[in-house]
């Protein structure tokens, strides 16, 4: 049995604490060094430990996770789904070797906050481990295309919760469904018959009760539920320059983060 050996486990005092768990030991390593450039950070690498043991003993804020783990392709997969259930409050950004469409989508359906591929620069993963930390997503424009896509692509459901629960009124599903269409808040009043206020209403309403804060993570919520049917501010960043704005007004009407 492989003895865990976690390094000053919650010893990180006010930091943020961040557990890394990429494929090798060697690259796990590289990037924990990396990551410790940042002294508001508290890094902990897995090395040859059970990642999710790991991450349920030293309770990490953000978890850095591997795509692929335990020389296995998608395993990194299979942990996430693990780790949402054995230590729910951490929050995951996947590592990718590649911005795939299936993978970056795969990676937000499992539960991910973020994906950062290895194309991008490695300043750029404290950052991202930042945003991930305060509640936002780490995603670039080209990949919340693919999300959008994947929508578009599923069959018409309701959001329910962990029980089955309608969470929205019907109302609030055709306002989804205009999210998801790319409508501006004036376009989805034409489109209701409503006036713009009112719109505004029914956003503050649909953010309070899917937990989310932004339009987008509306859309993702969206797309995360139509999976399950068929068997959770955001930050993004075009191509390998990533960015702290999203959708500024005017820009990007179907990614405004305004309500």
């Amino acid at each position: 049995m492989t003895r865990m050996r976690v390094n000053g486990a919650r010893a990180g005092g006010n930091k943020l604490r961040v557990l890394v768990a990429d494929g090798t030991m060697l690259t796990s390593r590289l990037i924990a060094d990396a990551l410790r450039r940042d002294r508001k950070l508290f890094i902990t690498d897995a090395e040859n430990n059970p990642v999710v043991a790991t991450a349920s003993a030293i309770e990490p804020h953000v978890i850095i996770l591997s795509e692929a783990l335990e020389g296995t392709s998608g395993r990194g997969f299979e942990v996430l789904s693990e780790l949402r259930a054995a230590a729910p409050p951490s929050r995951v950004v996947m590592l990718l070797d590649s911005p795939q469409r299936e993978l970056v989508v795969e990676a937000f359906r499992r539960g991910a906050r973020g994906v950062f591929c290895r194309s991008e620069p490695l300043g750029m993963l404290s950052r991202c481990v930042h945003r991930v930390y305060e509640g936002q997503l780490w995603i670039s424009g080209s990949q919340v295309e693919y999300l959008l896509g994947t929508l578009d692509k599923a069959p018409a459901t309701r959001l329910v919760n962990a029980q089955g629960t309608v969470l929205l009124s019907s109302r609030e599903q055709e306002v989804t469904r205009c999210l998801a269409a790319g409508l501006t808040n004036r376009e989805i009043a034409r489109e209701m018959k409503i006036s713009p206020n009112t719109v505004k209403n029914y956003l503050f309403r649909i953010f309070n009760k899917l937990g989310v804060s932004s339009r987008v993570e509306v859309v993702i919520y969206a797309a995360s539920q139509r999976r399950l049917d068929r068997s959770p501010n955001v930050v993004t960043h075009p191509g390998h320059s990533p960015s702290e704005s999203v959708a500024r007004s005017g820009e990007s009407p179907d990614l405004d983060t305004s309500v």
